[in-house]
């Protein structure tokens, strides 16, 4: 069944009610899940969504109603519920908001390479999948072996009544692989980037960039290796993490930290709260002058860029944290009036059935000066890890504990044997000022995450993270012995 074909002006003009401002937001998403689990296709399906999620502003309050019934008598009755449900907050308000909360704008934003037409067909992937499911099994001792390809298409639509007029058309790439070997008691898995760290919104010229064969017998050969590897070593030391460690260190202890809602104390009893203040913005040290974090949804490929938020706002680039100093947060237009602190565009909703909050989207690290060979080369004695495997951090973004699938020893300044089980622990605001060297563009990376999970009722949604390798000195290290 293909996609209904709306006129949002129409629809936004069968609303009749006394609201001050009137939004509405379509949003279609069609997604194809395909996977290969030792050697056998266990998904390939095709699961679609479409509604629209209304939204008034009466009495100071936003309401909303979400719904599926697309006709001008669905979207009047939806108004309505919203209308009311504005009403009702008014009561319990604590700010009053005007329509300078949705700020009016006009635009397009498409998915870069979306344009050049490249398509797969469902066999054509589903051979990628065989084929790089078979190159993970280089050895009897892999017992398991996973390949995932995720296609996900979304057309999003928003008009208001103060003539906001944006359409958005999204096309996202999700791919894994992963690969358990055991022998005995000794078990290690080893994956494409750390659990589906392989996101990126491209089209299907990705399977042109990216050789998934090569990656499963690497990926399958780590994992071997890890078997015979001795344990990580226990201790202070210096660390160098890679790329798509820094993907989750970034996502923990910084993006969830700096999500206004949650500093505000919205979150508090189901995702968490924050241990940053609101009057640490423009003054506290988050890092170390090496530190630079961007808020920047117009990264080509990276997996949460776009044009314009939820709330409708116009996406630009902006500093977060600048040579280790806290500048702004991540807070949409209703954040920022709340609590008086700069934001940016980043009131998300993971779809048509959910109220935007805030949300973190691409939150990068930006590059330095220094070579990989340069940041190897300074430490006498530490470990190199890549992939995330575990973590855990407290509720206050804070205390963290995170482990990594594959370590190598670093000794006078080389590379030596690789570890398994390598896992550090730290607090946020000392282990950002640890960081002592940045890596330049040549060791970037870019990935994302399609399931970061917050907000009640529960909403799962897509972030990227991009960064350099770094390395921290003096941090808490320990294997898993």
């Amino acid at each position: 069944m293909g996609k209904q074909q709306l006129n949002l002006h129409e629809l936004l003009g069968a609303v009749n009610i006394s609201a001050d401002w009137v939004g509405l937001r379509e949003v279609y998403e069609k997604v194809t899940p395909r996977m290969v689990r030792d050697g056998v296709p266990v998904a390939n399906g095709i699961f679609s969504s479409h509604g629209i999620m209304v939204e008034v502003l009466a009495n100071g309050q936003f309401g909303y109603y979400g719904t599926s019934d697309l006709s001008p008598s669905g979207i009047a009755r939806a108004s309505e519920k919203a209308y009311q449900q504005a009403k009702l907050a008014a009561k319990y308000s604590l700010v009053q908001f005007t329509d300078v909360a949705r700020p009016a704008f006009k635009g397009t934003y498409q998915s870069p390479f979306k344009k050049n037409g490249q398509t797969l067909s469902a066999s054509e992937l589903n051979e990628i999948l065989l084929k790089s499911n078979q190159a993970l099994k280089v050895s009897d001792k892999i017992v398991s072996a996973s390949s995932i390809i995720q296609v996900l298409e979304t057309q999003f639509n928003f008009v208001s009544s103060n003539g906001s007029d944006i359409t958005q058309d999204f096309l996202m790439i999700e791919a894994d692989l992963s690969a358990t070997a055991v022998d005995g008691a000794n078990q290690q898995t080893r994956t494409f980037g750390g659990m589906r760290g392989n996101c990126k919104q491209i089209g299907m010229e990705y399977f042109d960039s990216v050789d998934l064969i090569h990656q499963a017998k690497t990926i399958g050969e780590e994992a071997l290796e890890l078997l015979e590897a001795e344990e990580c070593p226990t201790g202070d030391m210096d660390v160098i993490l890679a790329p798509d460690q820094m993907m989750l260190q970034i996502h923990e202890s910084v993006g969830h930290a700096l999500e206004v809602d949650r500093i505000l104390g919205d979150e508090r009893n189901y995702a968490g709260w924050s241990f940053v203040k609101l009057e640490d913005f423009g003054s506290l040290q988050y890092g170390s002058e090496h530190m630079n974090i961007t808020f920047d949804p117009t990264v080509s490929n990276e997996f949460a860029s776009y044009g314009y938020d939820d709330g409708g706002l116009k996406a630009e680039r902006e500093y977060i944290i600048k040579d280790g100093k806290l500048l702004r947060g991540l807070g949409g237009m209703e954040s920022q009036i709340r609590s008086g602190v700069d934001g940016v565009a980043n009131f998300r909703a993971s779809n048509w059935n959910r109220a935007p909050i805030d949300r973190m989207a691409n939150l990068n690290l930006e590059p330095g000066n220094s070579t990989r060979d340069e940041m190897i080369e300074s430490v006498e004695y530490g470990v190199y890890m890549e992939s995330n495997r575990s973590w855990s951090i407290d509720d206050y973004r804070n205390k963290f504990q995170f482990g990594c699938e594959y370590g190598k020893l670093i000794e006078n300044g080389k590379l030596t044997k690789t570890v398994k089980n390598p896992n550090y622990r730290g607090i946020s605001n000392p282990f950002w000022n640890s960081l002592k060297m940045v890596g330049n563009k040549n060791t970037l990376g870019i990935y994302g995450t399609p399931n970061c999970g917050k907000g009640e009722p529960n909403q799962v949604i897509r972030v990227g993270h991009a960064s350099p390798l770094c390395l921290f000195e003096n941090i808490q290290v320990f294997g898993g012995a």
